[in-house]
């Protein structure tokens, strides 16, 4: 059964597409939901909306790595790492560093 969460956050962003806190939510929702594709999509418009977001970033990552794209995880880490440093997110900027790490070369 598709998160519940996921009609009305798409209703929200229907009305108010720069809404970079629904875009988030819309994105770890479909994540809970194992569907990293549509994920990735809803957490790259959130970055796109939101350039300062660090928490989508690491997001993003997640769900890119999930889906195998790890150029893609990488460039989005870096970014991130950057952007969360900048924020002074300290937890999403050791996520992200983690997450990179263990990235193949």
């Amino acid at each position: 059964m598709p998160n519940p969460r996921i009609e009305p956050l798409k209703r929200v962003l229907a009305i108010e597409p720069t809404d970079e806190v629904a875009w988030f939510g819309l994105g770890k929702a479909y994540m809970e939901d194992g569907n990293f594709d549509e994920a990735a999509k809803a957490l790259q418009q959130c970055v796109t909306v939101k350039p300062t977001y660090s928490a989508a970033y690491y997001a993003l990552a997640q769900s890119l790595h999930k889906l195998g794209r790890i150029d893609e995880c990488r460039a989005v880490s870096v970014t991130g790492i950057d952007v969360s440093t900048k924020n002074g997110d300290a937890m999403v900027t050791k996520n992200l560093e983690m997450l990179k790490s263990s990235l193949p070369a």
